[in-house]
């Protein structure tokens, strides 16, 4: 979280106070972040591991949050940032045999090696993401994904919950963005049976109907990787018979598209291409 500035206190009303100014963030609410576009979800998600990553490699040593909960962030320009630090600690628990280093949640429990200095190996990086995992990955990450991506999400989601050897934040850091993957995208790509006609340098400004994730809310206007992916999400929606390309994209590169239930006024645009579904 970005501190802009701070101020000591001591005085005889109120003695040894600190009080920080820090950046503005919108609290977070889960119900309206499942409303909005995969690709906004997997931003929060990203910014959540960058987060773990450095919980675990601090300069105070690995650290862990032990009210890990949605309440305790905030979303500022699209990304997850924690703004309560009241209940961080940076003591791993100390143990004499493995049974010692047991943690306990509502629906899974794990036990961790005792280090032969006596301390519990890695416990408040792995608490800190199971909680990531029960609280945010398991909802944001599958939930209306690509269906091009979901075997890569599944492995990302269950290895994080079952703390296996890819279970861990450097894995999902470092992998490079799924959403612009290109040849990962172009080897899911189903073909398309429907046939095209392009029409550069045009736009249909009515002809509107709604889908979900949108980022428009009176129109469909989603990211596609390319044309295909495009022409498929077309002939996935009954009420599609034209799409528009436009010159937009998505923090990950992905170009927004305008999808159309007709095409009975074009008009021309130079920064847009639209494609019209043929008909027998």
């Amino acid at each position: 979280f970005q501190l802009y500035g701070y101020c000591y206190q001591d005085s005889h009303d109120i003695p040894d106070t600190l009080t920080t100014i820090t950046e503005l963030g919108s609290p977070l609410e889960m119900i309206q972040l499942l409303q909005t576009s995969w690709e906004d979800r997997f931003r929060i998600c990203l910014s959540l591991v960058r987060l773990l990553h450095y919980l675990a490699h601090s300069p105070l040593g690995s650290v862990t949050l032990l009210d890990f909960r949605p309440r305790q962030f905030v979303i500022v320009d699209g990304e997850l940032k924690v703004t309560d630090l009241d209940d961080a600690s940076i003591e791993e628990s100390s143990c004499t045999s493995n049974s010692d280093c047991f943690m306990e949640f509502p629906a899974r429990n794990f036990t961790l090696p005792c280090s032969v200095e006596g301390r519990c190996q890695s416990m408040n990086e792995k608490r800190n993401l199971y909680n990531a995992y029960r609280f945010f990955f398991t909802y944001l990450l599958p939930h209306s994904a690509p269906s091009s991506l979901r075997p890569l999400l599944d492995k990302i989601v269950n290895a994080t919950g079952n703390h296996n050897k890819h279970g861990n934040a450097k894995y999902f850091l470092f992998y490079p963005s799924p959403s612009v993957n290109s040849e990962f995208t172009q080897k899911c790509m189903k073909s398309a049976n429907t046939k095209y006609r392009r029409v550069p340098e045009a736009f249909i400004p009515d002809e509107n109907y709604r889908c979900w994730p949108s980022y428009h809310h009176k129109g469909c206007l989603l990211s596609v990787f390319d044309v295909n992916e495009a022409i498929e999400i077309c002939d996935s929606y009954s009420q599609c018979k034209a799409f528009v390309l436009t010159n937009e994209t998505t923090w990950t590169g992905r170009q927004l598209v305008f999808f159309k239930m007709a095409s009975n006024h074009i008009m021309p645009d130079p920064d847009k291409i639209t494609y019209v579904k043929v008909t027998d």
